[in-house]
Order: structure tokens, then C-alpha cells, then sequence
């Protein structure tokens, strides 16, 4: 019995679930960025400062720039378990640095109003969902119509 599959280093590129992911995941991380360079790297570099990260003009653009970057090679699956380390770094800073402080949940009603309900600051839940996403896109690989699945071999 001959067994086909395509593979780079023993991940499956014929899996239909790493499809979905991967690109629900760059659709993510692409709007993200999209709504941080939209409104200004300038004001994500003012919240950096209050964090005390070190050079928050330049962490703002590269945080914005890997977002968007990241999140477009997901989505057309170009070296996916590459591309996932910057992203998870960034879910990484975010929750430690902000997240962390307003606990697990990442939707907190906290008040209704006669225009619906208030939110609060979301917590960490988020950062780990994408966390998880990315660790699950590094093993498995980009899944179908990944161009890392068109540079695979045969096996």
C-alpha cells in the first residue's frame, strides 16, 4: 500500500482544520494591526510608554508592521510556524503587560445601559486563545491552500 501525503519535516498539508485557523487567526491578527496603523502608531507608542517598554516609537511600528505582516502571511499560509514566533511574542507582551492585571475573562459586562451593555477592560483569555492558535498552526502546519503546502513533497 502506498501511503501519499504531503509534507514539510512530517506535517500534513492535506488537513482541512489548520486551514480554518490559520486564517481566522491572520484575519485576526491583520485587523488588529490594520486598526493600530489606522489610527496612528503614535497613540499604540503612548500606551508602550506607560508600560515602560524601551523605545516605544519603534515598538509601536514593529508591533503594527508584524501584526499586519504576520497576520497576511498566515492567511496566505507562508512559513506559518515561522511567522507564528514575532506573532506570539506580541500575544506575549500584551498579556503581560496589560491583560494580565484584569484577569482571565475577555468580555466583562460591568454595566447596562439604555444604549446595551458596558464593558470593561478585557483580560488575558484572548492572548491565550491566539497563544494556542499559533502553537497548534506551528505543529500541524498551514493545512490546505497553504503556499507552504505548494512547496511540500511528496512523500
Amino acid at each position: 500500500m502506498i501511503k501519499t501525503t504531503f509534507s514539510i519535516k512530517g506535517k500534513d498539508y492535506r488537513q482541512w482544520a489548520p486551514f480554518v485557523l490559520r486564517v481566522i487567526t491572520g484575519l485576526g491578527f491583520l485587523l488588529h494591526g490594520w486598526a493600530k496603523l489606522s489610527r496612528g502608531p503614535e497613540g499604540f507608542a503612548k500606551l508602550l510608554t506607560q508600560l515602560h517598554i524601551p523605545f516605544p516609537d519603534i515598538m509601536a511600528w514593529i508591533t503594527t508592521l508584524t501584526e499586519i505582516l504576520g497576520g497576511a502571511a498566515l492567511i496566505a499560509g507562508i512559513a506559518v510556524s515561522l511567522i507564528a514566533i514575532p506573532l506570539i511574542c506580541t500575544m506575549l507582551v500584551a498579556m503581560f503587560g496589560i491583560h494580565i492585571h484584569y484577569g482571565f475573562s475577555a468580555v466583562k459586562t460591568i454595566g447596562l445601559t439604555p444604549g446595551g451593555p458596558v464593558f470593561g477592560p478585557p483580560g488575558y483569555e484572548i492572548n491565550l486563545i491566539y497563544i494556542a492558535s499559533l502553537i497548534s498552526l506551528m505543529l500541524t502546519g498551514g493545512g490546505r491552500w497553504s503556499a507552504d503546502s505548494f512547496f511540500a513533497k511528496e512523500e
